[in-house]
């Protein structure tokens, strides 16, 4: 080969070198930790990279074992943003210091105040993207309405042998008792777990769909659960979850005093986050219409942005309620003390 025409090879190659490296380099991603294990969630990251060109990099596993992951790693973790499914979980991991503060005016604009943490010099750790009610369900052949339209009743001798729930320590209960202990102080919330755990028909076990079914089955009388579990029910074309939803009744605790207890599912920034700027844009993405309609439409979740309208057959169906105003932040504060009190009280 002439000298030449090699130059000319080599700078060719070269130059087609230079440029892939700097395709590589300029590559836009984002390093996802989810606990969301959401089939309609599949779309949303979709289109967000089809919106903004960043690719999503995501490690799914539950809140426990993400958390878990995060602590391990330590500063060579390259999760950005992180996406957990309940408040007292984002609480703990904001006290851990697993999360980084930022500001974003567009998330302080869309999501409420008492859905995101406490705010801080250096931003907000963590905020609200989707909202669930904890609601009582109860079979409508052995149990009355009436006796069952507050959280408290649950500790009323009238349903004694008729309660299931799932374990006291789940992070779904831990958050609700926690604003229970909010509303009422730490001795009269005592004597309600106490109350509860009188009333039990067995110990508690299974998740939250074990309870409805449990209650439909007349195992139980009356049980609580997050209102997506309920919904899915609602939604199924399957014999058996027809059957089911044939059988009980739902009731939003509390219309009449504090309002039905919000838990909510939020993302956070990594503390050790490489791609910061994609991390916001995620976040204010999921706080975005699109976002929040796919939450509701598809999982069943309320938005955590105000005023939004949803297409849900079983959401609306629910009607309106009036909810709890605590900020879920402040509920994360009791945990300790609440977790203490089932100690006690052997609420398992």
């Amino acid at each position: 080969m002439p000298f030449s025409v090699f130059k000319k090879t080599l700078w060719a190659a070269s130059l087609l070198a230079g440029s892939t490296v700097c395709a590589y380099a300029q590559e836009q991603v984002l390093n996802l930790y989810s606990a969301r294990h959401y089939q309609t969630d599949e779309a949303l990251y979709a289109n967000f990279t089809k919106a903004t060109g960043i690719r999503i990099n995501r490690v799914d596993t539950d809140d426990a074992g993400l958390l878990a992951r995060l602590k391990s790693e330590g500063s060579a973790s390259p999760a950005d943003v992180i996406l957990l499914v309940d408040a007292a979980r984002l609480w703990q991991a904001e006290e851990d210091g697993l999360f980084q503060p930022f500001k974003s005016s567009r998330l302080e604009e869309r999501i409420p105040a008492q859905l995101r943490a406490k705010p801080t010099d250096k931003g907000t750790a963590w905020f609200g993207l989707s909202t669930r009610a904890r609601v009582i369900v109860y079979n409508k052949q052995n149990v009355n309405k009436e006796d069952v339209l507050n959280y408290q009743d649950l500790a009323n001798s009238k349903i004694k042998g008729k309660l299931c729930t799932r374990s006291g320590s789940h992070p779904y209960n831990l958050s609700l008792f926690g604003a229970v202990y909010e509303h009422l102080g730490a001795v009269e919330t005592e004597n309600w777990l106490k109350g509860m755990v009188a009333n039990m028909a067995r110990p508690p076990k299974g998740g939250d769909t074990d309870q409805i079914k449990a209650v439909a089955s007349g195992e139980c009388g009356v049980a609580i659960t997050n209102s997506y579990y309920l919904a899915r029910v609602m939604r199924s074309e399957k014999p058996e979850d027809r059957a089911v939803m044939e059988k009980i009744a739902v009731v939003f605790p509390n219309q009449q005093s504090w309002g039905t207890h919000i838990n909510i599912a939020g993302g956070a920034m990594a503390k050790h986050a490489k791609n910061r700027d994609n991390a916001v844009k995620f976040l204010e993405y999921l706080s975005g219409d699109e976002a929040q309609a796919y939450f509701a439409n598809g999982n069943n979740e309320w938005p955590a942005v105000p005023g939004l309208r949803v297409s849900n057959p079983a959401l609306e169906s629910m009607g309106k309620f009036k909810t709890e105003t605590i900020p879920v932040a402040v509920i994360g504060s009791h945990l300790p003390k609440v977790q203490q009190m089932l100690d006690r009280v052997g609420y398992k």
